[in-house]
């Protein structure tokens, strides 16, 4: 039976951050994951300052990202229609982007083989067995791996946590909380020909029969952008979202803003947003099993937002790891709950209380009033919109010296990268 230090389940962006920090601490690490890399993935595609400065972190080189669109100006519409203007600062590095899963996975799943990761695409975790002081895991193709640990980085109905017969958060949970659809749903479409406005700038719509949900255009290169929008569960029936869509696209502030030669690609998709990490296990089989991202729901629950979380979560669920050691698998899973709380919880509290708050027009516009009432505050609200620094910052003093209000943002010292517009 092959053995490794590590296999990580899944090789999206949580998977790789996990792999790389353990390969480059001298780990020996299998990556598996059920598709082929390259391959698309339903998001927004949205890159906030957060995930772009971990990815820096991790050795990504933005000029192998072609289809990297930056962002220096979002606008934000309220209810009644009425925009707000939010500047990122200019010459200090890469505040926000949009890149396609499709080209951003492949390139992480390309930096995990650099760093000296096996990686074992288009096979899928078909089973896995606690063992005394290892995990026995399947893998379609390779037969049972033994591995110290195995981190669970496959999406929230995470098959390695089924196989381990651990509770599963895309089930209800004992209140009765139904989770398997995901606490949000997102659907999109990606659209050539895009008008002025929408390559200029990243749009976002609080629509007043969607609250706290909102419409989004993110542009990208050569006229293209992801358009799309997302509900709490619970706001709409999900069966009601294709219907629904095209609705919205005739809507006339947001059609003129995609412009009128606006052509969508291919047809759309859509995909629920997990996002109450702070009731779900995160350690199985005695804390050789440690899950992260969507397995974890990592999602913020304001904005929908995860891959930040997700790219957070696998690197301190590696951390973890190399701080325990291989034999105290109790140890690493302690720890790894208490990095979570650290650098999680409170922020994604605040996000829970802002989106109660964000159900009702009223609050959007008194929020949104206030954020733009002078300079200041529209570059700092865009900020922290865009995890510059964790939201629930001034409640946790104990992170003070860790971010900057002033701080660059990621890749300052690389290249010029392409700007929208």
């Amino acid at each position: 039976m092959p053995a490794v230090d590590v296999i990580v389940v899944g090789a999206g962006p949580a998977g790789v951050a996990a792999a790389v920090t353990l390969a480059r601490a001298g780990r020996e690490v299998l990556l598996v994951d059920k598709a082929r890399f390259p391959r698309d993935k339903c998001c927004g595609d949205g890159l906030t300052t957060g995930a772009l400065r971990q990815l820096e972190e991790l050795g990504l080189d933005p000029a192998r990202l072609p289809s990297m669109e930056v962002i220096d100006d979002v606008v934000l519409h309220d209810p009644v229609g009425r925009p707000l203007h939010l500047p990122l600062p200019r010459g200090q590095g890469v505040f926000a982007a949009v890149v396609p899963r499709l080209h951003l996975d492949a390139a992480l799943v390309d930096l995990a083989r650099a760093a000296g990761v096996e990686v074992a695409d288009g096979r899928a975790c078909t089973g896995a067995t606690p063992r005394t002081d290892h995990l026995e895991v399947e893998v379609g193709g390779l037969g049972a791996v033994a591995a110290r640990y195995a981190i669970g980085a496959d999406g929230m109905w995470s098959p390695l946590r089924k196989h381990l017969g651990a509770a599963n958060p895309a089930r209800p949970d004992p209140k009765g909380r139904p989770g398997r659809l995901g606490e949000w749903h997102a659907f999109r479409q990606y659209f050539r020909q895009v008008g002025p406005q929408a390559r200029s700038a990243l749009h976002v719509w609080f629509e007043p029969d969607l609250l706290p949900g909102y419409v989004w255009s993110f542009p990208l290169p050569s006229g293209r952008a992801n358009v799309g929008f997302g509900i709490e569960r619970g706001r709409l029936p999900t069966r009601a979202m294709k219907a629904l869509w095209p609705q919205l696209l005739a809507r006339p502030h947001i059609n003129a803003v995609l412009g009128p030669a606006a052509e969508a690609e291919a047809t759309h998709r859509a995909w629920p947003i997990p996002s109450r990490i702070h009731d779900v296990a995160l350690s199985a089989a005695g804390g050789r099993a440690l899950f992260v991202g969507d397995a974890a729901a990592a999602c913020d629950p304001l904005t929908g937002e995860g891959i930040a979380q997700a790219l957070l979560t696998g690197t301190l669920a590696a951390r973890a790891v190399l701080t325990a050691g291989a034999l105290d698998a109790t140890g690493a899973a302690r720890r790894y709950q208490q990095a979570v709380e650290r650098e999680l919880l409170a922020d994604m509290a605040l996000s829970r209380i802002m989106a109660v708050a964000l159900r009702h027009r009223r609050s959007v516009r008194v929020g949104l009033r206030v954020a733009g009432a002078g300079d200041w505050s529209r570059r700092h609200f865009a900020r922290w919109l865009f995890e510059d620094y964790p939201r629930a910052i001034l409640a946790t003093p104990g992170r003070w010296s860790e971010h900057s209000l002033r701080g660059d943002g990621a890749f300052a010292a690389a290249a010029p990268v392409t700007t929208a517009g």
